[in-house]
């Protein structure tokens, strides 16, 4: 495969971030507290519309952080969508529990909330609901099936940053939710990730996991075991100079999105990702599905022959169920997962990032328009 002429993602640091960093390193705070660390957290929760937001190194951490601060202990099970990033599964394995896969919706590709109840066992805990490349889940019907059984609730925001669910953004969906900030997110420090918080009681054990389980009151006194899972001022220094950039990075991404659809429209096989009518979906990595039979070519070969003219695509996330780690769990429990399975294997991502040119977007679209059969 050549190398990506257009790359499937490339992070924008066109703003304040050599700036801002610049001002971080000279300041001499470096680790994790100073000035950019309050301003970001402060700055973040109000876009979430949270009472804080808690920064931490990764979004892998921020889940495991939340169970931890829930209790979720050996034995227990979490609810978890298949079609996700194999952190949502790895972090309830972290603390010893397991996720049981639900399908997704074919009208949102997020967890469905109607087949939650048959995967209830009086070993379930809690659920995280996963808003899949951008697009929100449906939390009020999935908040009423936790309500119902006494089940703690987290949402997954890793990928829907500036997303929104009838009005409300995405980070105050439920008790608890989690970011990312990797490199290739619309918000991006490279490696970092938050959670959102409203309860107090929950942000102070949060806090106190996060920082070796200090007591926050007292230095140097640590009445629990905690975690070193914090985040740096260099890597808040990034960040706020992302945030303060967010109506125009927000306003590309949806005329790139526009774009895609108006010159994929109608392509035979060519299919996109549901937006329901509830939700605003954070434009993160522009999905379609490839039906082989209309389209004339499979996913991966679609993913193959645009590879070798140097236009870089990636497929969906392998199903959960599907992985070494999990298959043989899912398979005793009897996990029968067709959504999740089809879109496993015909979705894929389209480059999708500030810098993309309306040239590309022509270029890519012509070539897969080129490719039908």
């Amino acid at each position: 495969m050549n190398p990506a002429r257009i790359p499937v993602s490339a992070p924008d640091l066109s703003g304040n971030e050599e700036t801002y960093v610049v001002d971080a390193i000279r300041s001499t705070w470096i680790s994790s507290s100073g000035a950019y660390v309050d301003r970001f957290e402060r700055e973040f929760a109000s876009l979430c519309g949270t009472r804080t937001a808690i920064g931490v190194c990764n979004g892998t951490v921020a889940l495991h952080l939340c169970l931890l601060a829930l209790d979720v202990r050996p034995g227990d099970e979490v609810l978890v969508p298949s079609l996700t990033y194999i952190s949502t599964a790895n972090a309830v394995r972290y603390v010893g529990a397991e996720p049981v896969f639900v399908d997704v919706d074919p009208n949102s590709w997020c967890l469905d909330p109607s087949r939650l109840e048959a995967s209830i066992t009086r070993r379930t805990r809690g659920i995280i609901a996963v808003h899949l490349y951008g697009q929100p889940a449906d939390m009020d019907a999935i908040r009423h099936v936790a309500g119902v059984h006494g089940l703690w609730l987290v949402e997954d925001a890793a990928e829907a940053p500036l997303a929104g669910y009838k009005g409300r953004p995405t980070g105050s969906l439920a008790p608890l939710a989690t970011f990312s900030f990797y490199g290739n997110k619309i918000f991006t420090c490279g490696e970092g990730g938050a959670i959102t918080v409203s309860d107090p009681a929950l942000e102070l054990r949060l806090r106190t996991l996060r920082g070796q389980g200090m007591d926050p009151q007292r230095r140097y006194y640590f009445p629990v075991t905690g975690y070193n899972f914090r985040l740096t001022n260099v890597a808040c220094a990034l960040l706020c100079a992302q945030l303060e950039r967010r109506d125009q990075m927000l306003q590309r991404r949806r005329e790139i999105f526009a774009g895609y659809r108006a010159l994929l429209d109608g392509t035979p096989g060519i299919g996109f990702q549901p937006t329901p009518d509830w939700s605003e979906s954070a434009p993160w990595l522009f999905c379609i599905t490839v039906d082989p039979s209309a389209f004339g070519r499979t996913r991966d070969d679609l993913i193959s022959i645009l590879g070798d003219s140097g236009i870089e695509t990636r497929p969906f996330f392998i199903p959960l169920h599907q992985l070494p780690p999990f298959r043989e769990e899912s398979r005793q429990r009897g996990e029968v997962l067709p959504h999740t399975d089809y879109l496993g294997a015909t979705g894929m991502n389209l480059p999708t990032f500030n810098g993309l040119t309306d040239l590309q977007i022509q270029e890519i679209a012509d070539s897969i328009r080129r490719l039908v059969r």
